[in-house]
């Protein structure tokens, strides 16, 4: 399955991986709303709501993407891999945008802490920025999700 001596796979994990990531920047800081950005980590209806609304519009960007880069290369991929990596990109992506499992997965990990590095304390506002340990974990649970997507995209 992932043996190549053309490098033909390795080529297309390449381009699915860099429009994966380029959609990802675009749809998570641009794409995403501010009620969903402010909603998705919510308990309730109301955060579930948010979270895939973000997820879908996050989604339709990744497809929209990858259309782009098969359009403008000429590159082939199997729909149903497509399929199973957007479907593992928005499923990883979800759970890790209703924040409390990322942070469970943190604690687990022995990374509480830096989870929590930057945070503002409870009951300050405390200039809360893009600058904390659970906006990086964030990111790198979403990036390495989508090297993983982008494997089923590519084979």
């Amino acid at each position: 399955m992932f043996a190549d001596p053309t490098g033909a796979h390795a080529g297309a994990f390449a381009a699915v991986f860099a429009a994966l990531y380029v959609a990802h920047q675009i749809a998570d800081h641009w794409v995403q709303t501010q009620w969903q950005a402010d909603a998705k980590g919510q308990p309730g209806w109301l955060g579930r709501l948010a979270c895939a609304a973000h997820v879908a519009t996050y989604t339709l960007t990744a497809a929209v993407a990858l259309a782009a880069m098969l359009l403008a290369t000429g590159l082939r991929l199997d729909p149903w891999g497509v399929t199973v990596g957007l479907t593992v990109s928005a499923v990883s992506h979800y759970i890790a945008d209703r924040r409390t499992p990322l942070r469970r997965i943190a604690n687990t990990l022995g990374a509480g802490r830096f989870y929590t590095l930057g945070a503002p304390r409870p009951g300050h506002d405390d200039n809360p920025s893009l600058g904390t340990g659970a906006y990086a974990l964030d990111q790198s649970w979403h990036i390495g999700f989508l090297f993983v997507a982008a494997l089923f995209c590519a084979v």
